[in-house]
């Protein structure tokens, strides 16, 4: 099943229930009642979460004896590019806790510098940077819901390099602080 990417169970079950494009290709949510399996962004009914089963592959997927989703189509690739912004997409997702430069990413994929910036924001409408900023704030979120980590702990954790930064990010993807999101959490929890 997964072994390619730093996801808990927990971590892509979030993913699935918020149909984050962002992890369409890294794993496939196979669903063991219907023997179907989906995209991390399927808009199509959410399965019980005892039904679920992650993979990362379709190969692995397809091998367990699931099919594809009518709706979403993960076995369908939809640009002649989506292997190589896969590739960089498991990185980001996989070193997101690293100091991360353009070159280091070029490098890993086998592109310059230039042309993976223009082919990524060509194909994902953002840069590779707002890119590995939102997998941090994932992170990030799930650590303000699952942890007692401080907001400071919590911001080197998921390799913010600096505080003010982690902040400032954290506040234009939330609309609000570190604090005030894990305040707000635990206020649906206890209404629950």
């Amino acid at each position: 099943m997964i072994n390619n990417i730093n996801l808990s169970f927990e971590e892509m079950w979030d993913k699935i229930m918020a149909c984050d494009h962002k992890y369409d290709g890294l794993f496939y949510t196979a669903v063991k009642t219907t023997k179907i399996y989906c995209r991390p962004s399927c808009r199509s009914r959410k399965p019980k979460k005892i039904n679920v089963t992650f993979y990362k592959d379709i190969q692995a997927v397809e091998a367990a004896g699931f099919r594809p989703c009518k709706r979403c189509q993960p076995e369908v690739e939809h640009s002649p590019h989506i292997e190589i912004v896969k590739s960089i997409v498991a990185f980001l997702v996989t070193h997101y806790k690293q100091q991360l430069l353009l070159k280091d990413i070029a490098e890993n994929v086998g592109l310059s510098p230039y042309y993976l910036e223009r082919l990524f924001k060509q194909e994902t409408a953002e840069t590779p940077r707002t890119y590995l900023e939102k997998i941090r704030v994932d992170k990030a979120t799930y650590l303000l819901k699952s942890t007692k980590l401080t907001n400071i702990e919590i911001c080197y954790e998921v390799g913010f390099q600096s505080p003010s930064n982690f902040y400032k990010v954290f506040r234009n993807l939330t609309n609000c602080t570190p604090s005030e999101y894990r305040k707000g959490f635990q206020h649906e929890v206890d209404r629950l």
